[in-house]
Parts: structure tokens; sequence; C-alpha cells
């Protein structure tokens, strides 16, 4: 194979380099436990430790893990449906392009579909409240195998195949970040699986199980829960229903599949982005008419921006001259490729995360000013977006030199105006 084709070792590691990727081996999983043992307390104090450990029995049952393996499945079989268009990826190291089917959005609506006929057949959505530890277990041992796979795996890959940020010859590191690029079987492709169907949907399903369980308890749904609800379902729907952007995004581009990913997209989104939702299963909190309606204006504003933004770009992207963008100011680089400095990139360097935030402030407030364990997720975010936009800059500067030099110049704010 010709030496422009292989991947050169990873020399810049992130998160601590092989250290840091032991620590948070343990600390991630460690983290949703914490935090959904807390909620489940009276006080849900993340000050106090929420107790004894929990016998074996509530941590594990067999029949989460089936259900488990059963909507992996499901996602699975609706993946591969002929439906929808299918669009091409980046072109990769060794020029070639993947392809990857469009249907997440048909996937989501087929899944609504089917939880309503197990719902009129007599199912308890409630089950997964009332299991929701047993749940995470399950899918915490589920992500572990799958990393593991994904490793193994990847030993056989051929070397324009790995990732340019997992192949620093460290195993552990390795095995964190993702040695191969983008893991497939056959046409399947793993890595663009996880980021948006069984992770994402079941967010959904969880928040729908959460309101099922407060009518149970209530009779009636709490304005509250209606609105987290409500909100968290745009979100999903919109990254669905915009699935094509993802290709474009650092997770599919630059990471590997490993621990980091795996067990982000099927543990951690599905059962810490749940956490307002499962909060306010045990602790009620009563909203007035104007404190919805100020939550419900800042969740739109956040939406306006985070959408507006990812749109611009995305259309960008795809044709500088199509007349949304073309008249937009752009900065020309060495690559042939311009940067936007004008519409919503001329605000901040980072407007979508902008918006991400300001919505997850507003995912949060529904839950009162009483606790700080509703508020995990924004606090969470801030510190991920942070990170995200320090290694977007490392990457733009290295890509881009001096026009990105110039683009930091006229537009000095990277997420927060007049902040940071």
């Amino acid at each position: 194979m010709s030496d422009k084709y292989r991947v050169p070792q990873t020399k810049e590691r992130e998160f601590g380099g092989a250290l840091g990727a032991a620590v948070l081996l343990f600390l991630m999983p460690s983290t949703v436990f914490y935090l959904l043992l807390t909620c489940g307390t009276e006080q849900a104090s993340v000050l106090s430790l929420p107790g004894p450990l929990p016998a074996p029995d509530s941590l594990w049952n067999p029949n989460t893990l089936l259900l488990l393996l059963a909507w992996f499945g499901f996602q699975a079989l609706l993946y591969m449906l002929p439906v929808g268009k299918v669009a091409q990826g980046l072109v990769l190291r060794d020029n070639s392009r993947l392809h990857y089917p469009i249907n997440a959005f048909h996937a989501f609506v087929l899944t609504a579909l089917a939880v309503c006929v197990f719902v009129a057949c007599g199912f308890r959505l409630s089950y997964i409240h009332d299991h929701f530890l047993q749940f995470a277990v399950s899918a915490a041992i589920l992500s572990l195998v799958l990393s593991f796979f994904l490793y193994f795996k990847s030993l056989c890959a051929a070397e324009s195949e790995l990732a340019p940020g997992g192949n620093s010859g460290n195993p552990v590191y390795d095995f964190f970040i993702g040695h191969e690029l983008n893991p497939r079987l056959g046409k399947f492709d793993l890595k663009y699986f996880c980021e948006l169907r069984p992770g994402l949907i079941g967010w959904a399903l969880i928040n729908l199980a959460m309101h099922m369980k407060e009518m149970e308890l209530r009779g009636v749904p709490s304005l509250a829960m209606m609105l987290v609800n409500a909100f968290q379902l745009l979100y999903i729907v919109d990254a669905l229903w915009n699935e094509e952007a993802i290709l474009t995004t650092m997770d599919i581009v630059n990471d590997g599949f490993g621990f980091m990913l795996a067990f982000g997209d099927l543990t951690w989104v599905p059962f810490t982005y749940s956490l307002q939702a499962y909060f306010l299963v045990n602790h009620p909190c009563e909203l007035s008419t104007a404190a919805a309606i100020g939550i419900i204006c800042l969740n739109a504003l956040g939406y306006i921006i985070f959408r507006g933004a990812n749109s611009q770009k995305n259309t960008f992207r795809r044709n500088p001259n199509d007349h949304r963008v073309a008249g937009l100011e752009t900065i020309p680089t060495a690559t042939g490729k311009r940067l936007l400095v004008s519409g919503w990139w001329g605000v901040v360097r980072h407007p979508n995360y902008l918006g991400d935030l300001i919505m997850a402030l507003a995912w949060s407030l529904p839950c009162g000013l009483t606790h700080i364990l509703p508020y995990f997720y924004v606090l969470y975010f801030t510190v991920l977006l942070v990170h995200r936009e320090a290694r977007d800059e490392h990457q733009c500067m290295r890509k881009y030199g001096l026009a990105w030099q110039e683009y930091c110049r006229r537009v000095p704010y990277r997420i927060f105006p007049y902040i940071y």
C-alpha cells in the first residue's frame, strides 16, 4: 500500500493519554450509575452518597438484557430497510467514499407505530422506569462487549482504515478512543448506526416511559414533564430528520469507534440525557403559566440559533452557490475551501454550540431550582462543548493556517458572545 494511504501514528493524545483513558473507562459508567442512584433517593443530592450499594438483583435482570438486545435488533432491521435515499460520506484517506442509508426518521416513525401496538396489547411502558437501573447496567454490558469486539476487529483492519486519533499503539488508549475509523460488517456501518438510532430513539422512548409512570402515580402528567418531553422530542426528531448532516461531524470524519463513542451512544445518551424526566417522576415540580411561557421562549431561542447555524453550515458545505448562502461573506483558504465569516458564523465561531447550551438550560428549568441534579446535563454539556470547541480550533488551525487566524480575528468569541 502507498505510504500516502497509511494513517500515521497518533502523537497528540487527548484526555490525558492512556492514563486518562483508563480513568474514563471507570469514571463514565460510575457517573451514570451514581446519577441514577442519586435521582432515586428522596433528597436527590449529588453532594451526599446515595446510601449503601444496591443488592445485586436490583442491578441485574436478564429480561432487561433480552429486551435491549431485541431493541438493538429491531433498530438494526429498520436501518437495513430499503427506504430513504443513500448518501455519500466525505472522501477517505484512500480516496474512496462510503455510502450511508438516510432513513433514521423513517425508523423513528416505524418505532413509534410499533410502540403504539405494544401499548395497545397491554405492555406497560412504565416497566422501563421500574427497571431503569437494570436497563442501564445491561446497556453498559452491551457497550463494553461491543467495544471489545470493535478493538479486536480493528487489529485486522487495513492501515488506511484506522482512525487518525486512535492509532497511538497503546491498546488502552486505542480501545477507548477507537482504533478503526469506520468499522463495518459488510455494508452495515456500526458507528453510523449507533450514532443516532438505538440510543437517540431510545432516549425518546425512555422519556415517554417516565411520562406514563407519572400518569400512573398522579393521574395526569405535569406541565414540567410535558415540557421536558416536548423539548427533547423536538431535538431528537430534528437530529433524525437532518441525519445526513452527521456525515460531516467530527464523530464520523475523525473519531474512531471505540469505548468512548460506543458507551456514549448506547448508555450515556439514553440514561443521562433522560435524567430530567426520571427526576420529575419522584420529585414533581409545579410550574406557573408565566414560568412555562418563559421556558418555552428560551428553548425556542436556542433551537432557532442551533438549527439556523447548522442549516447555514450544511447548505454552504453542499453548495456555496445556493441562494440562501451565496451572499454571505467568506475567507478563502489555501485548501481551496472558504470559511463563513458572516451570518450566524460571524456572531461566534460555534453558534450551534451556543444554541445547544441554551436549549440544555431550558430542558433543566422545568425541574425547578431546588436541586442541581437535573442540571447535570447542561453542566456536563458545557464542559463537553468547550472541550470539543478546543479540538475544533486545533484542527482548523492546522488545516487552514493563516485563514483561520484571520477568521479568529474577525470573530473573536468562541461560543458565548462577549464572554468566551
